[in-house]
């Protein structure tokens, strides 16, 4: 499980590596960066139609504000599923059922913070009219 930076060749910036805290039979479905300090990754299971989502800083350090969230977007007036607290690695994992729906989601580190909405919407999303 890898959990630190990899050094990135083209930009020399450390890019925040997908970490794999999801588990076992969850892959990568899209990310977002939270500027020059890490990387938001959301995941999906097709054995659990579960998405996860996972914030992983750039760098290891001490601990500070961290949040991964994630929420079926048909389900907007429901409490998303939040992790925050102090980390100095990673916040998350977090998980959503939305198998065949559009997904919210995001991350923050310190004051940086990202939101991705209506993203990865499954085959079976209901379509606005």
């Amino acid at each position: 499980m890898a959990t630190g930076g990899v050094a990135s060749a083209a930009s020399g910036v450390a890019e925040a590596a997908y970490n794999g805290v999801c588990g076992q039979g969850y892959a990568v479905v899209n990310s977002a960066p939270i500027g020059d300090k890490g990387k938001v990754y959301l995941t999906y299971s097709s054995a659990t139609g579960k998405n996860c989502v996972v914030t992983v800083r750039a760098a290891v350090g001490a601990p500070v504000r961290m949040v991964a969230w994630g929420q079926a977007a048909e389900e907007h007036e429901s409490t998303p599923v939040v992790d925050s607290g102090n980390y100095g690695t990673y916040a998350g994992p977090v998980y959503v059922a939305a198998k065949g729906k559009c997904v919210n989601w995001g991350g923050a580190i310190q004051n940086q913070d990202v939101e991705v909405n209506r993203s990865n919407c499954g085959a079976f999303a209901k379509t606005a009219r």
